[in-house]
Parts: C-alpha cells; structure tokens; sequence
C-alpha cells in the first residue's frame, strides 16, 4: 500500500505533486485559497479542501505531514516584519501532526524561517513529540528547475535519519523551457498586454538589458526614484537571460517592475504558461483563475522537480523502517 501524506498551505499542489512522483498518496490536502484548492483538485487530486489550517477538526490519519506556511514575514524580499501576523501560522501545524501522527513531517520554507522565534518554537515542540530534526537548504537549480530558487526543508522523522537529497547532473537554463513549443490555444499561454509608459519602457530593453538601459535611453520615461536608488534594484524591467537559471520567481512575475521577469526577446512580461515551466509544472496543468492569482499559485509553490527530490529522500527512509511505520499504525 502507498504511504499516505497530507499537504497544509497546499496551494495548487506542486509540492503535492512531487510527493505523487515519489510514490505518495494523498489523503487531504487544505488551502483558503478557493482557486488554488480547485487548480489542486484538477490537477493533483480530488482530496484538496478550502479551509484554514487554525481548524485542526476532523483530521486523517497520515504516514507523512507536509506544510509549506506562508513565508512573507520570513522573506528577504518582503520586509521581514518580526510581528507579521503570519508567522505564527506555521505553529498551526502541531495540532495536526498530534491528531495525522505521522512519522515523518516536512516544512518548507524560505532559509531565514529556520532562524526565526517561530522556528525555534516549533522544533522545540516537535522534539517533545518524538522527532528527530533534520534541516536542509537546497537550490532548486541544482535539481533540475530552471530557476534560482534556494528553500529550507525542516524534517522531522520519528523512524530514522532521511537522508539529505543529493543534487543531480542535469541542469537547466530558462531558455530551455521558454522556448520549448507550447500548444496551439493554450489557456495558460496568456499575459497582461503592455500599454502606455509600460509599453514605451519594455521596447527599449535589450536582451539581457534592465532598467539600467531605459534610464540611459529615455530619461523620461523613468521615476525620480530610480535616479535615488542608483544600482540598487538593477533586475527590474529586465530580460530574462535564456542560458542562465531564471531568478526566483515571485507571484508579481507578471509585472515587470517587480524583477527579471520580461520574455528574453519579445516585448512582454511572460505568459502564466512560461512561468509555470520555470517551476517545473507540465504543460498539462490547467490552473483555475484570471491572471494574478494564477501567477500567485505558480509563484507560492514548491518546484516541483526540488519537492520530488525531497518526496524520493522520504521514500527511501520509510522504505527502510516500513516495520516501524507499521508498529506505530
């Protein structure tokens, strides 16, 4: 039988997915995001459910607990806000573990989580429960994503050491998946037309050029701001360079005054479908919603080929100690 797992914060179900690569099944997996739990239940499986975390009621039994809190209060690209209301979010999966009780429980998040209050506090309590820790930091690149991800993985394993995933040979540049065909009439092949200002700044972009270029050029078509900044915040109104990595995707990558994020030749921001590739999900994924909060399920998720890398060093372990797992059911 195929060990079971749960996903909290599960979004539109890329890590998920990787647990499915692995070899996993789910059983329940719950967001409050009404169209990211419809994307999950398209794509993934049918078992995702709209609710809140806060409400551990009714819970399954699972071999495994996935989570991925959300990480704004921890990123270095918000504001680090220590009295972030969301932070504390990521407590609200220990009622959960002692109702699934599973053996093994992962947490991912961005890499200053594991040396925040929050963190402390959970691993603490963890520890109370029986598990072990583990932390690892991992680059998405190096497992097969075509992007500039680095991520914390807490594991927490009551059957043994999981062994941390080791970073594979094939590597991959953003022009690799940008350019690959994408399907006639694609839903996802979609972007925000650039118009006005926007439209005058993103011709002047040469590839592999940023905002850098527009202000050298066309001086008035640039906020006082940018002048203020100087060299700080170079990759906005940037083209993606197609032989390197793409930088880490956010949820804005449909706005180009947010990062990197214009097509490396054509003269727009990229397509829902392109940023999809970047995190690894397959051109067979239809996700529910209007542009944004498509982007924001593509730009929260976990790529998928760095959750399967993480999904085969949990296999491994409960293969090992299936008789513990057994003992434990």
């Amino acid at each position: 039988m195929a060990p079971t797992f749960i996903d909290l914060f599960a979004g539109a179900g890329l890590f998920s997915a990787g647990m499915m690569r692995a070899g996993f099944n789910p059983v329940l997996a719950i967001d409050l995001d009404r169209e990211a739990v419809a994307s999950y239940c398209r794509n993934v499986s049918p078992c995702a459910v709209r609710g809140s975390v806060t409400d551990a009621t009714a819970v399954p039994k699972a071999d495994v607990l996935i989570a991925g809190p959300p990480c704004q209060g921890f990123s270095t690209l918000g504001r680090r806000d220590p009295t972030d209301i969301r932070n504390d979010l990521s407590l609200a999966i220990l009622p959960w573990i002692e109702a699934a009780s599973p053996s093994l429980v992962v947490v991912e998040n961005v890499p200053p989580f594991l040396r925040s209050a929050q963190w402390r506090r959970l691993a603490r309590r963890l520890g109370s429960l029986g598990f072990r820790i583990q932390t690892w930091e991992l680059e998405a690149f190096e497992f097969g994503t075509p992007q500039l991800r680095r991520r914390a993985f807490t594991v927490a394993s009551r059957i043994g050491t999981v062994p941390r995933p080791q970073a594979g040979s094939l590597r991959i540049s953003a022009g690799d998946a940008l350019f690959a065909p994408i399907v006639p009439d694609d839903p996802m092949h979609r972007w925000p037309t650039p118009a006005g200002i926007a439209a005058e700044r993103i011709v002047l972009v040469p590839p592999n050029g940023d905002k850098r270029d527009i202000m050298r050029d066309r001086p008035d078509l640039c906020p006082p701001s940018w002048a203020r900044v100087g060299c700080q915040a170079t990759d906005v109104w940037g083209r993606i360079n197609p032989s390197e990595p793409a930088n880490t995707l956010r949820c804005t990558f449909q706005n180009p005054s947010k990062g990197r994020y214009l097509h490396p030749f054509e003269n727009r921001c990229l397509s829902l479908r392109e940023g999809a590739r970047l995190q690894g999900v397959p051109d067979s994924w239809i996700f529910e919603g209007k542009n944004y909060p498509v982007a924001r399920q593509i730009g929260n998720g976990v790529p998928i080929p760095l959750a399967t890398a993480v999904a085969v060093s949990l296999a491994q372990v409960f293969s090992q100690h299936r008789d513990l797992v057994d003992k434990a059911a």
